[in-house]
């Protein structure tokens, strides 16, 4: 299972049932425990908040270099952002001073083997309650309670964990609980710079080559930022059909192929997610299986590229939605996945947080 999610470095963790379908998709006989373990047993996998303010599931082993080369800027903006809303609200004059003061009440209420939810510490604690408005007169406006934002500043900083989860697999109601307590251990201090390139020599050992383009979108940070990682490295640049491309030193051996392979890819995969330059794979499909903000919907991969896509059916059978023709071959290989996968989820309809216009148009 870790070896699993080191091959693509994270899962993405925003919506829960990608974390155990992507695993699926690269562990043969996957059982729904097995994930469950390594999440919150064995603790050998860990959700953390991270590139893009993004949530993932990261091998422990790279949790040091995740905080100090990403979370650690995600924290400072949402800290930054969080001051001035309260402020700007009224809630509270020295948004700082309060702000401060809620970490550590926080901190204090989740001493060493404690758990509890964003309710339960916003009924303990009075400095979590107040709620602002956003999207004054618009028709996605609303009110959006303080007490989860500071969650998200001290999960970010490396300080809390989203621990047990009090729903099922494909829902997420978090039980917060110290880092330190969760893991027995501290995540070890690293500079930024050390982080960052971390986080770039995974990214390349499971998506190089790729550009200095895909890997500042990846990490969320800046271009300077990227070639500063990629010179530490000593990465190589190799020519990616006319653009610049990079690898590791040590990664230059041509690869030889493979048999063809088929893969139904839940929506937010690792895979689809992980290059900004996508015609590469996904040809002219972006905007059937791509929203408008970018998040990719469930996908067929058909020897390394896209192909279509596949959704459920009323029922909870896997339903393919090729969008070419693929061949016999093909379509065979994909009918064992559909039916793998049918029986695999046993009847439980997937429900996307971002859906696509593919598998919205199907419906």
């Amino acid at each position: 299972m870790v070896e699993a999610t080191r091959s693509v470095v994270c899962l993405h963790g925003t919506d829960p049932v990608t974390v155990y379908l992507s695993a699926l998709a690269r562990v043969d006989g996957m059982a729904m425990s097995d994930l469950d373990r390594a999440l919150y047993v064995d603790r050998s996998l860990v959700k953390h908040l991270a590139m893009r303010r993004t949530l993932f599931v990261f091998p422990r082993g790279i949790l040091a270099a995740t905080q100090a080369g990403a979370s650690e800027r995600v924290a400072d903006f949402e800290r930054h952002r969080l001051i001035g809303e309260v402020e700007k609200a009224g809630l509270h004059r020295n948004g700082e001073r309060w702000l401060n003061q809620a970490c550590e009440v926080v901190l204090a209420a989740l001493p060493d083997g404690r758990e509890a939810t964003s309710s339960e510490l916003r009924d303990e604690i009075p400095l979590l309650e107040g709620s602002m408005t956003y999207g004054e007169g618009r028709s996605w406006g609303g009110q959006v309670a303080v007490g989860p934002r500071v969650l998200t500043v001290l999960s970010a900083q490396g300080r809390i964990v989203r621990a047990s989860n009090d729903g099922g697999w494909n829902t997420s109601r978090p039980r917060w609980a110290s880092m330190s307590s969760w893991l027995c251990a501290e995540v070890a201090p690293m500079t930024a710079a050390e982080g960052v390139a971390g986080l770039v020599e995974a990214w390349l050992r499971s998506f190089g080559p790729g550009t200095a383009a895909d890997i500042k979108w990846w990490l969320g940070s800046t271009v300077t930022v990227v070639r500063r990682a990629l010179a530490d490295l000593n990465a190589v640049e190799v020519d990616l059909d006319g653009q610049t491309g990079y690898l590791l030193p040590d990664d230059l051996e041509p690869t030889e192929p493979g048999e063809p392979w088929a893969a139904l890819l839940p929506a937010l995969d690792p895979t689809t997610m992980g290059w900004y330059e996508r015609d590469w794979y996904l040809g002219p499909y972006k905007q059937q299986l791509f929203d408008t903000n970018g998040n990719a919907g469930p996908t067929m991969w058909w020897d390394g590229r896209i192909v279509g896509g596949w959704r459920q059916t009323e029922t909870g059978e896997v339903e393919l939605q090729a969008l070419e023709d693929v061949g016999s071959e093909a379509m065979h290989a994909f009918e064992r996945e559909a039916a793998r996968l049918t029986e695999w989820l046993g009847g439980t309809r997937v429900l996307l947080r971002f859906p696509s216009p593919l598998w919205k148009d199907a419906r």
